[in-house]
């Protein structure tokens, strides 16, 4: 007998009331393509066909339209036994930890999502740079925090994976005959690393404009049309716009974000309740 996966399910029914893969993508916070790929999944799991072509988008076949009932039926069967026994549970405030990054892009949909696998339980937010978040958590400060920093040795959970993108100002026009000018972080940074390595790597010249210690002070800069910075593209918005391989700018990888727990045996019921449906809803 298959088992069908929790958090393929959960993609398939957003996709179903959203009619939409992009909108589905966004509600439960994954680029459209890692939902095309769920969805793979889940044909192969089911073996059957769940969507057919309709004009310019899709919708479900008759297949699909079965599973659908039986998914809300799994997935609200699901939610509400994480929800009932987290309700015995002492609702002591966790804190989780977010870069700025995440802070402003994904960590709203997240909280949205932690409040109703585990409605009633309060959460902080600590926001503060990667590297000092998991020394939060190692020291016990924090109980989760989201990173794009890859540290083994901790119980974690992918979350997604988002593109790295070269970004600057929509009306900043790029010189090729000059050094790009770097708006960067102060280090230790993932995102000056490796816009620094990458242009090494590709042999393409350039020179730092302006550093910052901060999120927004970088934003600034780029909202100035000083020039050009790496982030994830969860940062694009129209007051920004995307240079690559036209520029002459190499490819950048994928950044992966995890949700980290403390350890085990020192973490609250709570935080690790919460941690395991989160885990149990991808």
């Amino acid at each position: 007998m298959r088992n069908l996966d929790l958090g393929l399910l959960r993609t398939f029914v957003a996709i179903a009331e959203q009619e939409s893969f992009v909108k589905a993508a966004q509600r439960v916070s994954r680029t459209q393509s890692a939902v095309t790929q769920q969805m793979q999944r889940l044909e192969a799991q089911v073996q059957a066909k769940l969507f057919q072509r309709a004009g310019r988008g899709k919708a479900l076949t008759e297949q699909g339209v079965a599973l659908l009932d039986y998914a809300r039926q799994i997935l609200a069967v699901h939610d509400e036994a994480v929800r009932s026994l987290a309700a015995t549970e002492s609702k002591e405030p966790i804190t989780i930890g977010a870069p700025p990054d995440v802070a402003d892009t994904i960590l709203p949909a997240l909280l949205s999502r932690f409040s109703k696998l585990l409605p009633g339980v309060r959460i902080n937010v600590h926001v503060a740079r990667g590297i000092l978040l998991m020394d939060a958590l190692k020291r016990g400060e924090i109980e989760l925090t989201v990173s794009m920093l890859d540290r083994p040795g901790y119980e974690r959970i992918v979350l997604r994976n988002s593109p790295a993108a070269w970004l600057c100002a929509a009306d900043y026009v790029y010189d090729r005959t000059q050094p790009l000018p770097l708006i960067i972080s102060e280090p230790p940074s993932m995102f000056r690393e490796m816009a620094l390595e990458h242009l090494n790597r590709a042999g393409v010249p350039w020179r730092i404009v302006h550093t910052s210690s901060t999120l927004p002070g970088v934003r600034a800069a780029l909202r100035g049309g000083l020039g050009v910075t790496v982030r994830t593209i969860e940062m694009l918005s129209p007051e920004f716009k995307v240079l690559g391989d036209r520029e002459g700018l190499p490819r950048l990888p994928d950044v992966t974000f995890y949700l980290y727990l403390r350890d085990f045996s020192t973490t609250g019921e709570v935080a690790r309740q919460l941690f395991r449906a989160v885990a149990g809803s991808r």
